[in-house]
């Protein structure tokens, strides 16, 4: 067994059945309350991502289980252990920020053994070597910062954390000062590391994308409470609140009025077109709703054309924008009572763009739709970073 394995294998003994939690965690200023009451458990060795808009207390979140702030009320234990008054640098916890915080005037080998010789640990050649290889650095391991890429110095960060051997890496917008290209990148090499290693990574980010790619589990945070906690695939695909809907991609949402239960399907009379939703996709079954559906699953034709995999259907429609953007093109539509909707096409050239103008049909597969209580903001999360 290698050095890093025997590092790795040694993360994940200790961390065994280690899961972060959080009973009742709240954060209070002067004059606003943070973080409210929040109970969450991160499961040992998952990529979890908090995600929200700016001042939503995610990073007052992530900053209290780094030791950074002190809660006003409320319990944080790893497994067992109460940590919640224990000194930073006594938690088996570390975090990477999105500056990196590197030192300047020590070459990539120094920085990353900088911990474990601040721990009085004098044979650190090993154990840097193995985690240069682990974040792909070995072939800079005598240059400094300066002479990196913003990728790269991540990556420095990284391995310096990851050599303490922390039950849990705390990552703070940690690719927020790169560009869009590079990031993308380092969220493939992110989730890569974090398999490889196994620990617990506790992701904040603003960005949906982010959140999406990466991690195993994502909480969707708002105002200091958490909206919604669930799979990438189950946040978009079943949004509970209009919140998540908006916040998390795009959606269309239209008032409805709840017909009732019919066996697995909830119904709803939707500007006089009986739509159907699927039960576990129903968040309210009575009174007043939004029907809810992403762009990507709504389908136009021209008007009296056939529309593939037909579902809930409306006509007397029209397009009043269409935007090429490469893989697809988003139309903007006006239903026939007005409100405009955004549709998403692939565009796999088996017609051509429909004009601003063109009159159309549309449809959604019932299976694809999702009903939330009309008594919630249908803005909520609109415009939120």
């Amino acid at each position: 067994m290698s050095q890093v394995d025997e590092v790795l294998h040694q993360h994940r003994e200790r961390a065994q059945t280690r899961d972060l939690r959080l009973e009742g965690l709240t954060k209070e200023f002067a004059s606003f309350t943070a973080v409210k009451a929040l109970d969450l458990v991160v499961p040992t060795g998952t990529f979890f991502a908090l995600l929200g808009p700016s001042g939503c207390g995610k990073t007052t979140t992530l900053r209290m289980v780094a030791g950074l702030e002190t809660p006003t009320s409320g319990r944080i234990l790893l497994g067992d252990d109460d940590v919640t008054y224990t000194k930073p640098y006594k938690r088996p916890v570390n975090t990477v920020f999105q500056n990196y915080a590197l030192f300047p005037h020590l070459d990539i080998a120094e920085n990353v053994a900088f911990g474990l010789k601040r721990r009085g640990i004098k044979d650190v050649k090993g154990a840097v070597a193995e985690m240069l290889e682990l974040t792909e650095l070995s072939t800079q391991a005598t240059k400094t910062p300066g002479q990196l890429s913003g990728g790269q110095q991540q990556r420095v960060a990284l391995a310096r954390a990851l050599i303490n051997r922390p039950e849990v890496l705390l990552l703070d917008e940690p690719l927020g000062a790169l560009d869009l290209k590079l990031r993308r990148s380092m969220q493939v090499e992110l989730k890569r590391i974090q398999s490889e290693v196994g620990l617990t990574f506790v992701h904040v980010t603003h960005d949906q994308e982010e959140a999406m790619t990466m991690a195993d589990v994502v909480a969707v945070m708002n105002g200091g409470v958490i909206e919604q906690m669930g799979s990438p695939t189950e946040l978009y695909d079943n949004p509970r609140t209009t919140f998540v809907a908006n916040f998390l991609g795009q959606s269309n949402l239209v008032a409805g009025e709840i017909i009732g239960v019919d066996g697995d399907v909830v119904k709803a009379d939707m500007h006089g077109t009986t739509v159907s939703v699927p039960r576990e996709r129903a968040h309210a079954t009575s009174g007043k709703g939004w029907i809810g559906v992403r762009p990507e699953k709504v389908l136009i034709a021209r008007t009296g054309e056939r529309i593939d995999a037909p579902g809930n259907h409306m006509t007397g429609a029209v397009v009043t924008d269409a935007s090429f953007i490469g893989v697809s093109t988003q139309y903007r539509v006006r239903m026939a009572w007005g409100q405009e909707i955004t549709a998403f096409e692939q565009n796999t050239g088996l017609r051509e763009v429909l004009a601003p103008g063109t009159p159309v049909d549309v449809s959604w597969r019932p299976e694809f739709a999702f009903l939330l209580d009309a008594s919630q903001d249908v803005t909520a999360g609109l415009g939120e970073v």
